[in-house]
């Protein structure tokens, strides 16, 4: 007998909820997205027919996707997964996810795609805690294969370890995160980094290129090889002790954003989404650049793919 179709309802059809969508519909689930939005739901087919070929999957996987307006129009009886993936809203995170508490099989995980919130906000009000925890997709979700499965206080360890053997299944690269704190791993490192570029820049000590050109052809060249650690591996952590004993003390401290960053918000330089940042942007230039992005992430996803062969 045929083995029964997993069932996954996605909350949120948007850039992130349908890229999500993609990750499990290549990995042959029947995908439930809830949308309220018309427009959504109507782009939805699309977004998911390109990104599942996009990750190398057949074409028509994209047919076990389905778009839904209200929670009432799914068999909750079959569904084993539950991803929320809408506007960073705490509120609106905490009541959706009450909704789903109440229609969900009691050992089905409850999963935020949030960024920003800590997990345990986000659940704290559910009478089952234990099975709520964060799912966060790095964009674009289909092609970036790190996810964090990131575990609250209240969470089951079984159910967040259950949930990073299904994202290797499913062709990712999960971590586990076993403490709720702020920026969870990927944003803490992301931003620490991004701190000490913006006041390079703020300071005049170098320009955006000039960063960019240092992370692409530098020290992140080296990262689809190998992480930080494993490079400090090769390289020796006295090395490394050294260096960071000199240059710790001189690296960029303050609390909030540099008055850079405040005055291009300040002044709606918002990057492409307002045509204009470090850079300005034409509706050309932003198709080119999304276009050249997205084969260098395919590229890198066939090293890492051929590194498991």
């Amino acid at each position: 007998m045929a083995q029964q179709q997993s069932h996954v309802v996605i909350i949120g059809g948007g850039i992130m909820g349908g890229d999500i969508a993609s990750v499990y519909a290549a990995g042959g689930w029947k995908v439930h997205v809830v949308s309220p939005s018309q427009k959504t739901r109507d782009a939805l087919a699309a977004r998911v027919h390109a990104g599942v070929q996009k990750i190398g999957a057949d074409a028509s996987v994209a047919a076990n996707v389905t778009a839904h307006a209200k929670f009432e129009e799914i068999d909750w009886s079959r569904v084993e997964n539950v991803v929320e993936a809408v506007t960073e809203d705490l509120e609106l995170k905490q009541s959706l996810f009450a909704e789903v508490e109440a229609l969900a099989g009691p050992d089905v995980p409850i999963m935020s795609n949030t960024s920003n919130f800590p997990i345990g906000e986000i659940g704290k009000h559910l009478k089952n805690r234990k099975r709520v925890l964060g799912l966060h997709f790095f964009m674009p979700a289909h092609l970036v294969p790190l996810v964090e499965v990131v575990s609250s206080d209240a969470t089951d360890p079984k159910i967040a370890r259950r949930m990073v053997d299904l994202m290797n299944t499913l062709g990712k690269a999960p971590i586990w995160v076993k403490k709720d704190v702020p920026g969870f791993v990927g944003n803490r490192l992301q931003h620490a980094m991004m701190r000490e570029a913006l006041y390079l820049i703020d300071e005049g000590i170098c320009d955006a290129e000039a960063v960019d050109t240092a992370v692409r052809y530098g020290f992140g060249f080296r990262f689809i090889a190998c992480g930080p650690i494993m490079q400090k591996e090769l390289s020796g952590w006295d090395t490394n002790y050294l260096v960071a004993s000199a240059l710790y003390p001189h690296l960029y401290k303050n609390e909030g954003p540099p008055k850079l960053l405040k005055d291009m918000v300040d002044q709606n330089h918002l990057g492409m989404k307002t045509k204009r940042g470090f850079w300005e942007w034409t509706e050309e230039k932003m198709a080119k650049e999304k276009a050249r992005i997205e084969r260098a992430l395919q590229a890198g996803m066939a090293i890492l793919k051929a590194e498991k062969s």
